[in-house]
């Protein structure tokens, strides 16, 4: 009987993050895996110490790249790898994987590094992305989920208070695509397929997400939007994501992001599947 260890982040409180633990331990305990859930922190990394009762994967549910790089290093399967993780974490390293890829995407340009005591609000850079983007723009913090830290920027002031309170910070400037105001579609993607998808939609936030009071609802994604959920996928290298797709100008799906530790509650609520079934035996099937 093979053995996995799903881990997920103690340190955070909500039950959401425990229950897409417990959603993919009951599909391992189904698929006959000896399966334990464990908090990120009840994994000793002893770096100079022997590593005993390896498991014979890992799922791996938090963004704790240091743990799940400690883990690779002994051998174990970890999905998805870390290097995945931190892509996905990352939106700023995200952004440039997926454009040289050729993923559609609404226009991005990156922020520069600037220390917290400094500025470069004289430099004339500022006017240009005002010049290339316009308004109103999308900036993007570098790490956020459930749609934290993306914010809606609609005029020069609030542009130059948002940049100057993102001092030290990764963040980008995005285009805002307007016909895809308070919707998308978030697709869940396991071993380059399609294992469900759902579209979300809100009346009171640019964001759909449903943390935010989104709604959701079953969706027929179309040829394209398939293809370029596959496409965004691949292109950060993950076994398993979900990729938020946007509608833009004339229906063409953009890609607004992709999260590596996407959660499956909701969508198991809204489509009646569990992700976690097509993820375990995605997994088992490739260490067979």
């Amino acid at each position: 009987m093979k053995t996995c260890w799903i881990i997920y982040n103690g340190s955070l409180t909500s039950d959401k993050f425990r229950d897409q633990a417990d959603l993919v331990h009951e599909a391992a305990v189904r698929a006959g895996v000896r399966s334990v859930i464990l908090k990120n922190y009840e994994v000793l990394m002893d770096v100079t110490g022997h590593f005993a009762d390896k498991p014979d994967f890992v799922v791996f549910l938090d963004k704790d790249i240091v743990l799940a790089t400690y883990l690779k290093s002994h051998g174990i399967p970890v999905f998805n790898d870390p290097d995945v993780i931190e892509r996905c974490d990352n939106k700023t390293k995200q952004a440039v994987t997926l454009a040289a890829d050729g993923v559609p995407m609404p226009r991005t340009i990156l922020a520069p590094k600037v220390y917290p005591n400094f500025t470069i609000r004289d430099s004339g850079f500022y006017e240009r992305v005002l010049g290339e983007i316009g308004l109103p723009m999308i900036i993007k913090e570098a790490r956020g989920s459930f749609g934290m830290n993306v914010y809606l920027i609609e005029t020069e002031n609030a542009f130059y208070d948002k940049v100057d309170s993102l001092r030290g910070k990764e963040y980008l400037f995005q285009e805002f695509v307007a016909s895809s105001r308070g919707r998308d579609i978030r697709v869940n993607v396991v071993g380059g397929r399609v294992a469900a998808a759902m579209a979300r939609s809100s009346e009171t936030d640019f964001r759909a997400n449903i943390t935010n009071g989104g709604v959701a609802s079953v969706v027929d994604l179309t040829p394209e939007q398939e293809a370029v959920a596959l496409q965004a996928a691949r292109s950060v290298g993950a076994d398993f994501a979900g990729v938020d797709l946007l509608y833009g100008p004339g229906g063409q799906p953009l890609v607004c992001e992709v999260n590596g530790a996407a959660h499956i509650r909701n969508i198991y609520n809204v489509t009646g599947i569990n992700v976690a079934d097509a993820m375990i035996s995605y997994i088992l099937e490739g260490l067979s």
